[in-house]
């Protein structure tokens, strides 16, 4: 199986990859977590992403805050998909990185979750997998199914909790 690769530009978005780190352990998807920032180790970064795919990753998930060129960086020296997280910050709430994130310039595309999305992050990661792999195909079916059974069980008592 491939591995999926989580790179941060800073050891402060570490509460968003415990997101996504939980989500890859609970379908047993290997990976490794590194912290690269595009503007004080672009060497390491761009080495990294030009080195991944001969290192058996599949999928790159890129969490920055802020500025966030990460995603694109990593991009830029790759075809490796590239998944990128914006971070929330205490300037501009994270609007700042979510922008930075989704305006890639065409011919470099970044898939582009919500800010702090560490879980999406990481199910947006499986599903590019299980293009290949039935094993997770079969668990994204089965976990869709249970968030769908917790719903409809909500559904079925609403009225009661509405009415107290």
């Amino acid at each position: 199986m491939k591995k999926v690769a989580i790179i941060m530009g800073s050891d402060s978005d570490a509460p968003v990859i415990a997101k996504a780190v939980k989500v890859l352990e609970q379908f047993s998807v290997p990976y490794e977590v590194h912290v690269y920032s595009a503007h004080r180790t672009p060497l390491e970064a761009s080495e990294f992403a030009k080195s991944a795919r001969d290192k058996d990753f599949g999928v790159i998930i890129a969490c920055a805050g802020m500025a966030a060129h990460l995603g694109g960086v990593i991009a830029s020296y790759t075809t490796l998909p590239v998944i990128g997280i914006p971070c929330k910050s205490t300037n501009l709430d994270g609007l700042d990185a979510l922008l930075s994130t989704v305006q890639m310039p065409s011919g470099i595309p970044v898939a582009t979750v919500a800010i702090d999305g560490g879980a999406n992050a990481a199910l947006l990661a499986i599903e590019i997998l299980a293009v290949c792999d039935d094993r997770l195909r079969g668990l994204l079916d089965a976990k869709r199914q249970a968030d769908r059974d917790v719903v409809l069980k909500k559904d079925a008592t609403i009225l009661d909790k509405v009415r107290g």
